[in-house]
């Protein structure tokens, strides 16, 4: 049985005192395997499956995941699941926010998503100033889209692009979607995501939602709750932070 224990954690006041906390608390469970420690979860005594599938490890492995990748492999996993269960029906990927493609280059090579007869769609800015509503992250950059680009460069059937959520969709949409992974950290661009592409979700197609369960994105899951409550749909939240639907 595997551990994954990292020292990536948000939102800390005083990173010391909770550095040592958390390795305190790693000793006092040292006899326990599962554990589990990073993305603010702590855990032990649980069984990681996903450590122990060797098409997850590898998958990962081949993206080379940086420090923060590696802390979201629970994350990942969850989205590779999603993945494969949605990939049995009719229907397209969606990845709205896809930034530096690194969770729909895991789910591809997890799948083998070149050899599947679907398209994946995959939406981002790619980069920052100060007058986009979303907030910076590290690597965005004009160069960020020509990377992307060259990272699914071997998957045929990646179609990327840039700009605005949701006015982008009309660059480039599926017509039936399976799968739809939403990580914009932004409420009124995942809403305006959901009214456009939500109908194109067929029964049975999953969606997660990247930021629902994180108490610093919970205007996101206010206005995706009221959203989801037309349909008498409730987002199920999960312990990584993530929210799921299934659509009836």
């Amino acid at each position: 049985m595997h551990n994954l224990i990292t020292n990536q954690f948000y939102g800390v006041a005083d990173v010391d005192k909770f550095s040592k906390g958390v390795s305190s608390a790693i000793d006092a469970v040292a006899g326990s395997p599962g554990i589990f420690a990073g993305d603010n979860l702590f855990t032990f005594g649980r069984n990681l499956s996903f450590l122990s599938d060797p098409e997850f490890v590898l998958a990962v492995a081949k993206n080379k995941p940086d420090a923060i990748e590696t802390s979201i492999s629970w994350r990942t996993h969850v989205l590779t699941w999603a993945a494969r269960t949605a990939a049995n029906l009719e229907g397209d990927f969606v990845e709205a926010g896809c930034y530096k493609g690194y969770s729909a280059r895991v789910i591809c090579d997890y799948l083998g998503f070149a050899d599947l007869p679907k398209r994946y769609f995959l939406y981002d800015v790619f980069e920052h100033d100060d007058s986009m509503p979303h907030h910076a992250m590290p690597e965005h950059s004009r160069d960020l889209y020509s990377q992307v680009v060259a990272r699914f460069a071997d998957v045929p059937h990646a179609v990327i692009t840039k700009g605005f959520l949701p006015a982008s969709l009309s660059e480039a949409s599926p017509e039936k979607i399976c799968f739809m992974h939403i990580d914009m950290n932004n409420a009124a661009a995942e809403v305006g995501v959901l009214e456009a592409l939500y109908p194109r979700v067929v029964k049975g197609g999953i969606i997660i939602l990247d930021d629902y369960g994180w108490s610093c994105y919970r205007q996101q899951k206010q206005a995706e709750d009221q959203w989801f409550s037309r349909f008498g749909i409730k987002v199920l939240e999960l312990p990584t932070g993530q929210g799921m639907v299934i659509k009836p």
